[in-house]
């Protein structure tokens, strides 16, 4: 019997597309799909090395040594105290001035602070205000020692340091007599080296002593004044810009250098 062209065509084509569904050819379902290419992770950015920082404390502008240094702020008796001599007059900050009010004898003021001893200068203005004795009298240390400049002493003229060698102001190789008028402001400078004494009043220079060969001290009515002090004698007085510094070494060799000299 013979075979239908349609059949074998039929048979033919049914065989063909089994194969193609089984195979998963032609076919969207089928078809592989393409593999996907792994995203690129992103790089990661370099870590910023933390900034290193200075541990020591920024310090500011180196303070000079020798630089002047005030000792009343102009408000108060700060770093001062009113020397208890019995009879004393009444201190107290007044206009930016300390003003020491007259007593019986001596009214004046000690520092609180600890002054050095040797190789430094003070500075201060002072004024008498009524009386007719010193008022800006200052007792100092000198090395192991301490001595005073009078100002305006013994009826209002005399200048000089008490005490050297034994004598008083009044009576010794610094004494001078100075018109020193009442409520006129004076500027007073003490400079004390190893080498010398030095004082000034106002510009003009009152006493150039060197210390070689010469003892120092105080009369014994001023003793509370120490270590540093001002003070007045039956007068009023007023003061004001005290200032302290120390001396540069090469302050120190002139004063040296001028004693070497004489």
């Amino acid at each position: 019997m013979t075979r239908r062209p349609h059949i074998i065509v039929s048979a033919v084509f049914c065989t063909a597309l089994l194969v193609f569904f089984t195979a998963g050819l032609g076919s969207p379902l089928g078809a592989a799909e393409p593999k996907a290419e792994p995203k690129a992770e992103p790089k990661a950015e370099p870590k910023a090395e933390p900034k290193k920082t200075d541990c020591k404390k920024k310090s500011g502008p180196k303070k000079d040594p020798y630089a002047w240094k005030s000792l009343f702020d102009g408000r108060t008796l700060a770093g001062w105290k009113s020397a208890k001599f019995g009879g004393e007059g009444e201190v107290r900050v007044e206009h930016g001035t300390i003003v020491m009010d007259c007593g019986e004898s001596l009214t004046g003021i000690v520092f609180t602070g600890k002054p050095p001893r040797m190789n430094y200068e003070i500075s201060l203005e002072g004024r008498r205000l009524d009386g007719s004795d010193f008022f800006a009298t200052t007792t100092f240390p000198v090395a192991k020692s301490y001595c005073s400049l009078v100002v305006g002493g013994w009826g209002g003229t005399v200048v000089g340091l008490s005490n050297v060698d034994f004598y008083d102001a009044g009576d010794n190789i610094t004494t001078q007599f100075v018109d020193l008028k009442t409520k006129q402001w004076y500027r007073v400078r003490i400079r004390i080296s190893q080498a010398r004494i030095e004082a000034w009043i106002d510009d003009e220079q009152i006493v150039d002593l060197p210390t070689a060969g010469h003892k120092f001290g105080t009369r014994f009515e001023v003793d509370l004044c120490k270590p540093l002090g001002i003070a007045s004698w039956c007068s009023s007085a007023a003061l004001r810009n005290i200032r302290i510094r120390n001396l540069k070494p090469q302050e120190v060799a002139k004063a040296a250098k001028k004693r070497d000299d004489e």
